[in-house]
């Protein structure tokens, strides 16, 4: 099982410094994945940043979240 995220912070438009719980810090960039209609609304800078972790991922609200797997294999490493 892949580090889950403790933390988030949403950087400009599309892009989240996510913290992990084995204490990596990396850059997830979302702008792939606005093409899709479940992710289409986050393209909104409003909606983009209230962002939150919640149970090891990240999430916008109870109809947005991202797999927990994808979102720590997908992301680069923050130098």
């Amino acid at each position: 099982m892949n580090p889950r995220a403790k933390a988030v912070i949403a950087l400009g438009e599309s892009k989240l410094k996510i913290t992990f719980t084995n204490k990596e810090i990396k850059i997830f960039d979302m702008t792939p994945y606005f093409i899709y209609p479940v992710y289409e609304r986050l393209s909104n800078p409003i909606l983009f940043k209230k962002v939150f972790i919640l149970n090891g991922t990240v999430a916008w609200n109870d109809e947005i979240d991202l797999d927990p797997d994808r979102l720590y294999l997908e992301s680069i490493t923050n130098s």
